[in-house]
């Protein structure tokens, strides 16, 4: 199984740091593990999307902090490899049309990135997230 799980972080050419946290079973190593501003961003954006509606949990999906409405994926908190700055991944981003959200190479999925420097655009968030979570009622 070790050999396994081995390979398995050899094909996706991860870093011992990310290997790591995709391992952990503490959800906060994710935000914990990162240098501010950018934990201190993630860590609202976390705050952000929880408060969004009382139906919302986090949990861990590939390493990931995600984020579900009633068992249905709605986005994942993720930080850019190139730049380090926080990003969050709308799951059904493909759904969604708004100015702020990237397709970038994603055939699904959207991304709208965070500028940890900044004030973070909380009614843009909230906007797309009750977008998001009105596309599985």
């Amino acid at each position: 199984m070790i050999a396994k799980l081995l390979a398995f972080r050899l094909t996706l050419g991860l870093t011992d740091e990310s290997w790591k946290l995709i391992m952990s079973e503490n959800p906060e190593d994710f935000y914990l593990s990162k240098e501010e501003p950018v934990k201190g961003c993630l860590l609202a954006l976390q705050r952000i999307i929880i408060a969004q509606n009382g139906h919302m949990i986090e949990t861990r999906k590939y390493g990931m902090p995600c984020f579900c409405y009633k068992k249905k994926i709605i986005c994942y908190l993720w930080t850019d490899k190139k730049t380090g700055q926080p990003y969050i991944l709308m799951a059904d981003g493909q759904k969604l049309e708004h100015p702020a959200l990237e397709t970038g190479n994603r055939s699904r999925m959207k991304i709208l990135r965070v500028n940890p420097e900044i004030d973070i655009q909380i009614e843009t968030i909230r906007e797309l997230l009750m977008d998001a979570i009105a596309l599985h009622l």
